[in-house]
């Protein structure tokens, strides 16, 4: 019996360590974290032993260009809730750019279009489990914008446990009623309001589109927050006055709704 406890007990740590095996050479979960078989840059903020973690994930940006622009609101958001215990984490999603000549690795962004299906949301997804078991938060807050929105919705549903809260901004939570009438080809990206049947009842969303968002009007999002009310969950729908796609994820709006969601 001792025995079998020993390698019971054994296997379940060699499992745990190769749950979490480095991809990146250079992992320092400050600027790279491994996610399943890809190696995500990333910029930490605050504290280093939070009571919650808010996950910042950019949009397509597919006017080209690096993809940090999260970086600054993901600062200014650990600075005027320091005294919170707050940990933020901007992740830069496979393929793309951080602006200081460093990738991180995976495809090229699919042309920054098409560029969010499962592998690529499973990467993320690893990541942030990977920062969750080694900084230990209460509670994870995934904070996503345009196509960063759509892959926090799926991992919403893909993985139930991931994160306790999230927050939705100009998402195309419904990629058929999203993609209808645009020109092209139909999109293999996941589509997030057919995963709202896994997304875990406890789960806190708020969804945020600008008024004035021609590219993410509100109604695709909005019809993805009445499936996820219609099975209990704690979901609402906002509009931000005044604002365009490209800026709504700096608004005071996005903020307050964190505000809103952090654990008291």
């Amino acid at each position: 019996m001792t025995m079998r406890i020993v390698l019971v007990t054994t296997l379940l740590a060699l499992t745990n360590t190769l749950a979490f095996a480095a991809v990146c050479e250079k992992e320092d979960f400050e600027t790279k974290v491994s996610g399943k078989s890809e190696c995500l840059l990333i910029r930490r903020y605050g504290s280093t032993k939070p009571s919650t973690m808010v996950i910042w994930l950019h949009g397509n940006i597919s006017t080209g260009g690096p993809a940090n622009y999260h970086f600054a609101i993901a600062k200014k958001f650990a600075d005027d809730f320091a005294s919170g215990n707050i940990m933020t984490v901007a992740i830069i999603r496979p393929g793309y750019p951080d602006g200081s000549g460093e990738y991180s690795s995976g495809s090229d962004g699919y042309r920054r279009a098409d560029n969010w299906p499962k592998q690529i949301i499973t990467e993320v997804g690893a990541v942030i489990e990977s920062l969750r078991h080694k900084y230990k938060p209460k509670a994870v807050i995934i904070v996503g914008h345009s196509g960063g929105a759509a892959t926090a919705a799926v991992l919403l549903g893909m993985k139930p446990k991931l994160a306790e809260a999230a927050v939705l901004v100009s998402c195309p939570c419904d990629l058929i009623a999203w993609r209808l009438g645009k020109p092209g080809p139909s999109w293999s990206s996941e589509n997030p309001i057919l995963w709202v049947g896994d997304v875990d009842v406890a789960t806190r969303v708020i969804a945020l589109t600008g008024a004035k968002d021609s590219t993410t009007t509100a109604w695709v999002v909005e019809g993805y927050i009445k499936k996820l009310k219609a099975r209990g969950i704690d979901a609402v729908f906002l509009s931000i006055p005044d604002t365009q796609h490209r800026d709504a994820l700096g608004t005071n709006a996005v903020s307050d709704a964190i505000g809103r969601l952090l654990p008291h």
